[in-house]
């Protein structure tokens, strides 16, 4: 029997070297995203989803397809959420397992906002989505 897709196609698949870095990275991905202009406030793009064993950094609104809710991901979502993926990579917090291709969307990394681990006390960290709560 063939295993079913269980990201349905949905987020950068990736491992993890140990489990520590499950929430390592959970904790980072709340510093990165899209800031507000007028306030110090944070909107998290991503989130990783740990689902029968296997990991993926989801943009929210791959997680919103997921639970059948209505989602309007766009091509620069899309971009956010592999930019990001590719940055962990690079930090390495983690490795994805299909590397993302040169024809698929990323995002300039002018376009995402990264609080230092220092500075999260100073903004409002907002995420869009709360895994667990469907």
């Amino acid at each position: 029997m063939e295993e079913q897709d269980i990201f349905r196609g949905l987020g950068v698949e990736i491992s993890l070297s140990n489990e520590e870095d499950f929430l390592k990275i959970k904790e980072t991905l709340t510093r990165m995203g899209i800031s507000s202009r007028k306030e110090k406030k944070l909107y998290q793009s991503c989130h990783i989803l740990h689902k029968r064993g296997r990991y993926a950094i989801m943009h929210f609104k791959e997680l919103f397809e997921m639970d059948g809710l209505e989602s309007n991901i766009s091509e620069d979502d899309i971009g956010r959420r592999n930019v990001i993926a590719v940055l962990l990579e690079e930090w390495e917090l983690l490795k994805i397992i299909e590397p993302i291709e040169d024809d698929e969307p990323t995002a300039q990394i002018g376009h995402i906002k990264i609080i230092s681990y220092k500075d999260k006390e100073e903004w409002e960290l907002i995420p869009k989505y709360h895994i667990g709560n469907a």
